[in-house]
């Protein structure tokens, strides 16, 4: 992957690499550097060149690590008969983020870590946000690398990184998509999220950004097929061709639009998409109102079965569960949520409630670790969601958070919804209506447009994309309409869904099947 990543930035030995400049900003235990090294030393011996001292700078927090790293660089300079001293003007230990650099560098190249923002000092984090404005919401540090090493390059000079593919769609990502919009050229955008890419297991979904500070112009996208090398060979000559060769499988778009969300639709999926979100409101302009279930901070302790929560009536509800809507209907799995929250949203005094302190007071050590309880002593008793109990009895839809398509419940307002489980409610649209509209495939063109893809091709259907849906108002669907929806949605028949939906939007014979096609591709 280095090599291939390498090649798409043009650091290649053909080019007088002794005559530029190359950042590694986070080089750990030194895949990318090496294959720098390597050919940077071809590419110097061949024009006899041993002055390189400014030729590379690497950066690398930990300090075992770089002292592992440094032996590696050392043993290789020797082995090609050039200065060891060499990797003391190159490698630099420190936190890249905030450590003295001079610039610019023609190339940047590496695999920015991926931190989250949770796990960083509060004074660090504090550092960072002041010297870097995409440092914004939940950004988790790769954010920042990639501001900074954009900030180094030189007029035509390239950024390649493989990193999470989450910012170029998150709600964090939008001052950083704002940064390269207006600055910069995404020159190549590789979808990884269904490639073993990385030699160990991660939870991050990556992708591969070519970035130049040049004019901004359009994308060259490509999913690869295969990470054998000779084909990432080959793919990296077509991405770096000055025209792209017939059948590439290498689609170009206009990935960049200031801050909003980067799409990798084809053509007409995203002609469709555009024109509907010219033509309706928003799901929640429309009436609706998204939602998530609660998320307790340590459910060993509030949940429970729900018959043996032993607290007063009234500080429990039944809870429903991701589990519990497998089938496309509710199947209530008999657990339980304990409730310290009144009807006003407070703090119930656990002094009125004898059995519910008992029971909470039994589970303390567990309840009280938690980091919200830490912080806030006097509460150390609440969940960290706020739980509205008249939630419980509003009639709502469920949604689980990851999914390949949609899967859309009713629930008839009986239970709270868990966390990982997205809940809609509303007082204009009739739910069940509503439910054929989310399982069809133009509510799924909207997912699919805005979520980061995970592997095996499941979507996230997070609050932020359903918040993305367009819907008509429920006033203004006829009534041959609203009845086909509602009949679609009772025999949970997709076809019949999409159908109904199709109609409701207008579409027509061949923006229907634009949808069928990426319906059916998932």
């Amino acid at each position: 992957m280095a090599e291939f990543m390498l090649d798409l930035v043009g650091y290649t030995p053909d080019q007088p690499l002794y005559q530029q400049r190359i950042l590694e900003p986070s080089f750990g235990d030194g895949v990318f550097l090496l294959a720098i090294l390597r050919r940077l030393l071809a590419a110097a011996r061949r024009a006899g060149v041993s002055e390189l001292a400014g030729a590379i700078r690497a950066v690398e927090l930990h300090s075992e690590t770089f002292e592992a790293t440094h032996r590696a660089v050392v043993a290789l300079l020797q082995q090609e008969g050039f200065s060891r001293h060499l990797a003391d003007q190159w490698l630099i230990q420190g936190d890249y983020l905030l450590c003295s650099l001079e610039g610019p560098f023609h190339y940047v190249v590496g695999n920015p870590p991926y931190v989250r923002m949770e796990t960083v000092p509060p004074t660090l984090l504090a550092e960072y946000r002041k010297r870097y404005a995409t440092m914004y919401d939940r950004a988790d540090l790769y954010i920042p690398f990639i501001e900074r090493s954009l900030s180094l390059l030189a007029e035509g000079g390239a950024l390649g990184f493989i990193c999470a593919d989450r910012w170029v769609k998150n709600r964090y990502g939008a001052p950083l998509r704002q940064y390269v919009a207006d600055n910069f050229h995404l020159k190549i955008f590789l979808d990884m999220a269904h490639m073993p890419a990385f030699r160990s297991k991660v939870a991050a979904y990556p992708a591969i950004v070519v970035i130049s500070r040049e004019a901004p112009g359009p994308t060259r996208v490509v999913r690869p097929a295969s990470l054998e090398p000779g084909q990432l060979t080959r793919l990296a000559e077509v991405l770096r061709a000055s025209t792209l060769p017939e059948g590439s499988g290498v689609r170009v778009a206009q990935v960049t639009r200031g801050a909003a969300p980067w799409l990798f639709l084809a053509p007409e999926q995203r002609a469709l998409l555009e024109r509907l979100e010219r033509s309706f409101p928003s799901l929640e302009e429309a009436g609706c109102r998204v939602g998530i279930g609660v998320a307790t901070g340590a459910d060993q302790a509030f949940i429970g079965d729900f018959e043996a929560l032993e607290v007063e009536p009234d500080r429990k509800l039944p809870l429903v569960t991701t589990q519990d809507i497998g089938s496309g209907e509710v199947r209530w799995g008999g657990k339980g949520l304990i409730n310290p929250f009144s009807e006003t949203g407070d703090l119930v005094d656990l002094r009125c409630y004898p059995r519910l302190r008992a029971y909470l007071e039994a589970r303390r050590e567990v309840i009280a670790s938690r980091h919200y309880a830490q912080r806030f002593p006097a509460q150390w008793y609440r969940t960290i969601d706020r739980i509205v109990p008249s939630l419980a009895r509003t009639p709502k839809l469920l949604i689980p958070d990851i999914k390949g398509r949609p899967h859309v419940v009713f629930e008839p307002g009986r239970l709270y919804p868990h966390h990982n489980l997205y809940h809609i409610t509303s007082e204009s649209w009739d739910l069940r209506a509503l439910q054929a509209v989310l399982l069809s495939a133009v509510a799924h063109l909207f997912v699919a447009a805005y979520s980061t893809q995970m592997r095996g091709g499941y979507l996230r259907f997070q609050a932020q994309y359903l918040r993305r849906i367009r819907i008509p108002p429920w006033a203004s669907v006829p009534q041959n309409i609203r009845q086909a929806l509602l009949e679609a949605a009772q025999k949970r028949d997709v076809s019949a869904c999409n159908q109904a939906a199709f109609r409701l939007y207008g579409l027509s014979e061949e923006e229907s099947a634009v949808l069928e096609r990426l319906y059916a591709s998932t």
